[in-house]
């Protein structure tokens, strides 16, 4: 009997084999676990425009150079930048444009002062004697400015308190009423309590009131800049990235929609055995229900794939080779059980008749020592052992790695190192994958081998975290060594 042959260069075999499939088109909605098939290029930088990181003010950082808390400097509000509606008037000296985070910073604006940093009145409004008075905003019933006196005296005002604050028995000097608000339209922009009301206010004309800078901002403060994100002609994802909800974002962002991906490699799982049954039907004697078949083609699926068959065949040579025969015509034909040297295993074969060249036969490796391979065509074909743990842990070691590079992926595994928590000890014929729980302390991963090891007891795979991988010449390890860790993460097993 030839070698068995070692992990690593099992792998190389089989991805030395693989073919890409074909590019596709889907809409972005859909493209969720694809991978991109080719690279995807920005055209244009994002964001598009200067914009706004904060509500507030935008201004000309030279016009507040000398604004303090005891100091404010008064600015006239002449328009607003909202989200999607960019103000319509360029910064003059001495002037302010309400903004809003994200909207497009205005021309002449090299900063923009927070709102928190700010004290903001209405239009001014005029009083008896047709001067102009600058109404708080605390001293109203919801902030609005205070009406002509004479034909109005004494109307409207609270004794009983307001909206924004405790009783007000008369209003502000030069003010004698207020209007209702039920009476009133409100400006374009919120209003704020004014500070420093005597400080002189800029010609209302042409302006939406005016605003109390009350700190120094450098310029550029926290405005962010076209491409600050993305610059145009950026290459922003690579052929081959599997498109999660981050990239799904970036795609929506530089305008990618249908979005190139590789086609799914369509897969086909076939069980074999007299022994087994459906789930959900009753045993007869001697059966055992078929896990294999749901377990593989879960993982096909969280691997990338089209499950496009789940058949089964008994231990007869005729029907060995007509479901293999269907399955070879997948892009990739997965067999569990069937595939050793006893009298009623037919899978290698029918593979044989069928004209499928075998690369390997037997791998150094427990649990999976009876693993196949081969090829028909493009056609990757693997035998895999019967038992439910062997199955798991040579899909994930052979067949997942071929499926994510079929669709361009790199087929890195996700390895890592850890100490190992407890002595493990074995002979030196062939690598051992063990089963294990992981925990992190202050010097790292702990990888702590599950009491029960056999390749029949699926239900170890339920708590493992880990596949410890001890190398063929290793004889064992101790409490303490360090060992390589191939992680079952949720990428491959969902969870």
């Amino acid at each position: 009997m030839a070698k068995a042959i070692e992990i690593e260069a099992a792998r190389r075999e089989v991805l030395a084999r693989v073919r890409l499939t074909a590019t596709e088109e889907v809409g972005l909605a859909e493209a969720l676990g694809r991978r991109l098939a080719l690279d995807a290029v920005a055209e244009a930088p994002f964001p598009p425009f200067d914009n706004s990181a904060m509500d507030g003010f935008a201004v000309r950082a030279a016009d507040v150079a000398g604004a303090g808390a005891d100091s404010p400097v008064t600015l006239a509000i002449v328009d607003e930048s909202r989200a999607g509606h960019p103000a319509t008037k360029a910064l003059g000296v001495g002037e302010a444009i309400a903004i809003s985070t994200g909207a497009m910073l205005p021309a002449g604006a090299d900063a923009v002062v927070r709102v928190e940093d700010t004290e903001r009145g209405s239009a001014a409004a005029t009083g008896p004697a047709g001067a102009e008075t600058a109404v708080p905003v605390q001293d109203t019933p919801r902030g609005l400015a205070a009406a002509r006196g004479p034909a109005a005296a004494d109307g409207g005002v609270s004794t009983e308190g307001t909206a924004r604050g405790p009783a007000t028995p008369r209003g502000p000097a030069g003010a004698d009423a207020v209007v209702r608000v039920e009476d009133t339209a409100r400006p374009a922009t919120p209003s704020v309590p004014v500070a420093d009301a005597g400080a002189p206010p800029p010609s209302s004309a042409g302006t939406l009131g005016r605003v109390l800078i009350r700190v120094a901002v450098a310029a550029d403060a926290n405005v962010r800049h076209a491409g600050d994100d993305i610059a145009a002609g950026e290459t922003v994802l690579r052929a081959g990235a599997e498109l999660g909800p981050a990239e799904l974002g970036a795609l929506a962002t530089i305008g990618i929609d249908p979005v190139p991906v590789r086609r799914r490699p369509r897969v086909a799982v076939l069980t074999s055995g007299d022994e087994l049954t459906p789930p959900g039907r009753p045993l007869g004697p001697g059966a055992i229900r078929d896990s294999n078949s749901r377990t593989v083609a879960a993982l096909a699926r969280l691997a990338g794939a089209e499950v496009v068959s789940v058949d089964w065949t008994p231990d007869e040579p005729e029907a060995t080779r007509a479901a293999l025969g269907r399955a070879l015509g997948a892009d990739v034909a997965i067999v569990c059980g069937g595939i050793s040297v006893g009298e009623h295993d037919h899978v290698k074969a029918a593979l044989a008749e069928l004209g499928a060249e075998e690369v390997f036969w037997r791998v150094a490796l427990k649990p999976g020592g009876p693993t196949w391979f081969g090829t028909r065509g493009e056609a990757l074909a693997f035998g895999l052992p019967g038992n439910p743990v062997s199955v798991m842990v040579t899909f994930l070691t052979f067949v997942r790695p071929a499926l994510i590079a079929m669709a361009g992926g790199e087929p890195t595994s996700r390895r890592t190192t850890a100490r190992l928590g407890a002595a493990y000890e074995k002979p030196t014929d062939r690598a051992h994958a063990v089963r294990c729980r992981l925990e992190l302390d202050e010097r790292g991963w702990v990888a702590w081998p599950l009491p029960r090891q056999g390749s029949h007891v699926l239900t170890s795979m339920l708590a493992a975290e880990a596949l410890a991988l001890v190398p063929t010449e290793c004889a064992g390890l101790a409490a303490g060594d360090t060992v390589d860790v191939e992680l079952l993460d949720r990428a491959s097993m969902g969870r």
